[in-house]
C-alpha cells in the first residue's frame, strides 16, 4: 500500500514537472534571445547611443518622480481603508482596483479623455490640456498605474498589522496620524519599500497609456518602452533591442533587490 502510494506520488510528481519545464524554458528562451545579442558593437551601442541616452533618463527620471507621487496618494489612501470603515468601502476598494485590471491603452485613453482640453479637469484647470503629450503626461500615467499597484499592497499590510500596537499608542495619548508615523511606518517599511519597488518596476515599464496619454515622440516623450516601439516600427532594430536589453538590465536588478529584501526579512520574522 505504501510502495502504490509512493509510485502515484513520484508519478504525479513528473507530471506535474512537465508544465514547469515548458514554463520555464520559454521564459530562459526569451531572456537568452536578448542576452545573445549583447556583443562588443551592442554594448557600445548601449553605452554611447543619445537615443538610448535620453529614453534611460527619461524613464528614470519620470518613473522616480511617478513613485513619489504614488508614495504621497497610495500610503495614506491605503491606511484610511484599513482603518476607517467607509460607506460604500466595498465599491471604493473595487474601483480603486481598476488600474491594474484594465487594458493599458483603455487606461490611456481614459485619462485622456479626462485631460484633454474638452475635458472635465479642464472646466477647472483651463492650462491642463497644455500637459498631455509631454513628459508630464507620461508621470500621470505612470502614476496612475503604480498607485494602484502600490494601494493594493500596501492595504493588505496596514490590515494585517498588529492591534496591539495601535491601541497601546493610543493609550499612550498617540493620535491616529502620530501612530502612523512612528509606529506603523517604522515597522512595516521593508514590506512597504517591497511594494514600492514593484510600483517601481511597472513605472519604468508603462506602454499603453503612456502612449495615449504622452504620444510617442523621439527625444520628447520617449521612454525605453517607448523607444522599443518607436525603433521597431521604423526597422532600427539594434535600438529597440538595446533598448529592450537595459529594460531587462533594470528588471533583474530590482528583483535582486526584492529577493534580498525578502530573505532579510524572512530571517527577522523567523
Amino acid at each position: 500500500m505504501k510502495a502504490s502510494y509512493l509510485l502515484n506520488k513520484s508519478l504525479s510528481l513528473k507530471l506535474a514537472l512537465l508544465p514547469l519545464i515548458v514554463f520555464l524554458s520559454i521564459v530562459v528562451g526569451t531572456v537568452l534571445s536578448l542576452i545573445m545579442k549583447l556583443d562588443t558593437y551592442f554594448l557600445q551601442k548601449i553605452l554611447f547611443d543619445s537615443e538610448l541616452h535620453f529614453a534611460l533618463r527619461m524613464s528614470l527620471g519620470t518613473s522616480v518622480l511617478s513613485l513619489l507621487l504614488a508614495l504621497c496618494l497610495a500610503i495614506p489612501s491605503a491606511w484610511v481603508m484599513s482603518q476607517v470603515r467607509l460607506p460604500f468601502q466595498k465599491i471604493f476598494d473595487t474601483l480603486l482596483d481598476l488600474p491594474m485590471v484594465l487594458p493599458p491603452l483603455v487606461t490611456g485613453l481614459s485619462l485622456l479623455l479626462l485631460f484633454n482640453s474638452q475635458g472635465m479637469l479642464s472646466q477647472l484647470i483651463p492650462s491642463i490640456g497644455k500637459w498631455i503629450f509631454s513628459p508630464v503626461g507620461i508621470i500621470v500615467a505612470q502614476t496612475y498605474i503604480a498607485s494602484a499597484i502600490l494601494f493594493r499592497s500596501a492595504t493588505g499590510i496596514f490590515s494585517v498589522f498588529d492591534q496591539g500596537y495601535r491601541l497601546a499608542s493610543y493609550n499612550l495619548g498617540l493620535s491616529p496620524f502620530q501612530t502612523l508615523l512612528k509606529i506603523e511606518l517604522p515597522m512595516c517599511w521593508k514590506p512597504l519599500l517591497a511594494g514600492a519597488i514593484l510600483a517601481w518596476s511597472r513605472a519604468i515599464g508603462e506602454f499603453g497609456a503612456t502612449l495615449m496619454l504622452a504620444g510617442a515622440t523621439r527625444f520628447k516623450t520617449e521612454t525605453l518602452p517607448m523607444a522599443v516601439y518607436l525603433n521597431i516600427a521604423s526597422g532600427d532594430f539594434e535600438i529597440a533591442i538595446g533598448a529592450s536589453l537595459w529594460l531587462l538590465f533594470i528588471s533583474v536588478c530590482l528583483l535582486f533587490v526584492l529577493r534580498i529584501m525578502n530573505r532579510k526579512y524572512e530571517d527577522v520574522t523567523n
